[in-house]
């Protein structure tokens, strides 16, 4: 377990993202994930506002209504909920109109009182920091939430927000950057600093590059009618291959899996839970097994190298 900074929450190390619920993942499908996930020794999950309103028929909020079904069947104690806020029609930007009109629709929909850890999802550049912080303040003062956290803001904006709000209730404890084999500059260069320097936890989202890095796509012929083709597709170049090639060629030699081991790099990077998610419970142990396995220095090495031309 590992607790985050500046909070009384002990995580376990993984992260699980819930965007599949509503979509690649129905009611009692996602059921079977929480429950799985829970009695796997799982506890923080990450959900969003806009999950998952890009599957025909949805407008939003579907994750956080089956999450929200689900805490009301096994008891709302049983998970660290995170969610986020910024992009959706509805409640779109960083006013305080806004915020406060997005915190109010995920608390009905999970069916809270208080939301463990609110992300900013998107910054608002229209909105200054100290106004931005401050809705969080007063949110925080109203106990809708009890934590903020920070996600897709430019770094120089991000460290301006924690600079402005340190000593405040708003200072933010947790980042949510863009972090994988296939993704490195951005995190090591600029997120992962900040995530050190002020001593955030660090909770990277597409931890398997939506998909490419559980080694089931070894080819761009892989990705043809899957439900994740849209979101992959760029992503399977020949560079992208000799990751994915690198992972099977590691995983083997550790007897485990290219999503264990995918995850297990980020988490040997300094990561505090990697966020990823499944569309099934039989795709949840290769997450749950990250923690656990423990790389060594070669195969460390073999990754840093493989993905090389992803890290600037």
């Amino acid at each position: 377990m590992t607790l985050i900074p500046r909070t009384d929450f002990d995580v376990f190390p993984l992260n699980l993202g819930t965007n599949p619920f509503g979509w690649t993942a129905d009611r009692d499908e996602s059921f079977a994930i929480l429950d799985a996930f829970v009695e796997a020794g799982g506890n923080f999950v990450d959900s969003a506002d806009i999950y998952s309103m890009w599957a025909e028929g949805n407008s939003g909020g579907e994750s956080e209504e089956i999450i929200g079904q689900w805490l009301a069947s096994r008891g709302a104690d049983k998970l660290i909920v995170a969610t986020k806020s910024g992009g959706h029609p509805s409640s779109e930007g960083r006013s305080r109109e806004a915020t406060y009109r997005a915190v109010d629709d995920s608390l009905r929909r999970l069916g809270l009182e208080t939301i463990d850890i609110f992300y900013y999802h998107y910054d608002d550049e229209n909105i200054p920091l100290a106004e931005q912080a401050a809705t969080a303040e007063s949110l925080i003062r109203d106990g809708r939430i009890r934590h903020l956290a920070l996600s897709n803001y430019r770094p120089e904006r991000m460290r301006e927000f924690f600079e402005i709000t340190q000593g405040s209730a708003a200072f933010p404890v947790a980042v949510q950057p863009q972090y994988n084999l296939l993704h490195r500059t951005d995190y090591e260069d600029s997120y992962r600093p900040l995530a050190e320097e002020f001593q955030a936890a660090s909770f990277p989202y597409f931890a398997l590059a939506s998909g490419v890095l559980t080694g089931k796509y070894r080819s761009k012929a892989d990705l043809e009618g899957r439900a994740r083709q849209g979101f992959a597709e760029d992503l399977v170049t020949d560079d992208a291959l000799r990751v994915v090639d690198a992972l099977v060629e590691v995983a083997e030699s550790a007897d485990s899996a290219p999503t264990t081991v995918a995850l297990a790099w980020l988490l040997t990077k300094g990561v505090t839970a990697p966020i990823a998610s499944v569309s099934t419970p039989d795709q949840l142990p290769e997450l749950m097994a990250a923690p656990e396995l423990r790389l060594d220095d070669a195969a460390v090495a073999r990754l840093d190298e493989a993905s090389a031309p992803f890290a600037g």
